[in-house]
């Protein structure tokens, strides 16, 4: 039961948040105590074997079977007697254990509301469509993704990012309570469909607070015209939340609707797995191929060049230069376009044309204060150039406005949390389960290694080295973009503490 927690007793274990507390107090648990409990209290009174344990607590790795043993008592000593005096977890001689007491599973935890910004805040929904075709959806999709867009160019307004959004597609909840977790006060939400040319919108402006709905429409025009719809729903939301919309810069539209959808696909094929990099990158060379001028297809298509091979050790040369052309191509064909500049500037940073980068980053943020990717990236070349605090403001403000993030912004909070020294810290982030099967594993080794845990550091540098075995020190150290010596030992002499290859 994926996200569920668990209550047993006067415990509530949250296998999800690696939380176990008793009475509401938290309860000292190592992170493979919470896997084995998660294991047995997820199926109560069945007898599971001592091999399918040991699986769930050392996922990927052989261990002997006395460590299962020393890791049971540790589980005993800490739960204590079961009500009635027994024991929560049953020995099943030369089998395995079983959990006996009674469990009742309790549903996901629910988020803690976050503070209301200091400015009209607004998450869109994602549109929903009247049909089940896969067409419809990505229409859908598309239309969701480029409202959010034009929105957090505006820099009145405060803007939840599309990976947050998309968090709750299916999902039936109350508005404010989707409001709540996400900390805004207005959700636009609403309904798209397209058929022989022509396209339906549907789409209404609630306030989470009060349940009002301040503004709805339904638009019926061509297809073709839907960029002018986008634009002017954009207006419509505007003036209803500031009375008012300053003149921003023209955006790069694209001119084949063949070539949107495209775009439109292979974004969320970036955000599904690495290894669909090659399909990706097919999708992109052909909505580029059908439309020379869509600066967008040109931006993602650099990323896809530079994380196509990320996961091997790093983009080779030929990756990287055509990854940065097709970077300026972004720009040159739409100078507006915050996604474009930081990009660019991200790959200009790893070039160590640092002058450049920082220019470019300045232009995204003056472009779009709202975009969580910017600060993002920025952090990430922040914490490598020294300046750590400065690191860490920008990449807690990308997870203010995307609470629900991609899983690199967890790499790159873990790599600050170590850069400042706060190795625990680190390592909570790094356990993730939105990040920890990924390349971030290298700072989660450290951190262990830093805080004198050597076994398990060790355990996790080889567990990284089997998804990354061309990885050394050296190597690491030569293509980071790191400005700052300091920064870069303290790396290094994790990543030695933690047994990796020079």
């Amino acid at each position: 039961m994926q996200g569920a927690r668990f209550a047993f007793g006067p415990f509530v274990l949250d296998p999800e948040a690696g939380v176990l507390t008793r009475d509401d107090e938290p309860v000292a648990i190592g992170h493979r105590g919470v896997r084995l409990l998660a294991a047995l209290v997820g199926r109560p009174g069945d007898i599971l074997a001592k091999a399918e344990l040991m699986d769930a607590a050392w996922p990927g790795m052989a261990v002997e079977e006395g460590n299962l043993t020393v890791q049971v008592a540790q589980l005993r000593k800490l739960l204590g007697p079961a009500e009635g005096g027994g024991e929560w977890i049953v020995t099943v001689p030369r089998i395995g254990y079983r959990f006996a007491g009674p469990v009742r599973a309790l549903g996901h935890a629910k988020r803690k509301g976050l503070p209301l910004p200091d400015r009209p805040s607004i998450a869109v929904l994602p549109f929903v469509t009247v049909s089940g075709d896969a067409g419809q959806a990505g229409f859908a999709d598309g239309l969701t993704e480029d409202l959010i867009t034009d929105l957090s160019r505006i820099p009145d307004l405060f803007v939840i990012a599309r990976n947050s959004s998309f968090a709750y597609k299916g999902k039936a909840m109350d508005a404010a309570d989707i409001a709540g977790e996400l900390g805004v006060r207005y959700l636009l939400e609403g309904s798209a469909r397209r058929a022989a040319g022509q396209v339906r919108i549907n789409a209404r402006l609630v306030d989470a607070e009060s349940g009002d709905h301040l503004w709805a429409e339904r638009f019926d025009r061509n297809l073709e015209d839907i960029f002018a719809v986008q634009d002017e729903v954009t207006g419509k939301i505007v003036e209803a939340l500031l009375g008012r919309l300053r003149p921003l810069p023209p955006r790069n539209r694209p001119q084949n609707l063949e070539a949107y959808d495209l775009c439109v696909r292979a974004r969320a094929l970036m955000d599904d797995a690495p290894q669909n990099a090659r399909e990706t990158q097919l999708m992109l060379t052909r909505a580029i191929t059908l439309d020379p001028a869509y600066a967008e297809a040109h931006r993602w298509l650099a990323l896809n060049h530079w994380m196509g091979r990320v996961h091997d050790g790093g983009p080779n040369d030929a990756d990287r230069s055509v990854a940065l052309e097709l970077a300026r191509k972004a720009v040159a064909l739409d100078a507006n376009d915050a996604g474009c500049r930081w990009v660019l500037a991200y790959l200009l940073a790893y070039e160590r044309k640092f002058a450049e980068a920082d220019a470019e980053f300045e232009k995204a943020i003056a472009l779009d204060p709202n975009e969580a990717d910017t600060w993002a990236a920025l952090s990430d070349i922040a914490v490598l150039a020294g300046r750590i605090d400065e690191g860490l403001q920008h990449i807690r403000k990308a997870f203010r406005l995307n609470p629900f993030p991609a899983s690199w912004y967890y790499l790159v909070l873990g790599q600050a949390q170590y850069a400042a020294g706060d190795y625990g810290g680190a390592v909570e982030t790094l356990r993730r389960k939105e990040t920890y099967r990924t390349s971030s594993r290298r700072f989660l080794a450290a951190s262990l290694a830093q805080l004198g845990r050597l076994e398990e550091a060790r355990s996790e540098a080889e567990l990284f080295l089997v998804a990354n075995p061309q990885f050394s020190i050296s190597h690491w150290a030569e293509t980071e973009p790191f400005r700052d010596a300091a920064t870069l030992a303290h790396f290094v002499e994790g990543y030695r503490k933690a047994g990796f290859a020079e």
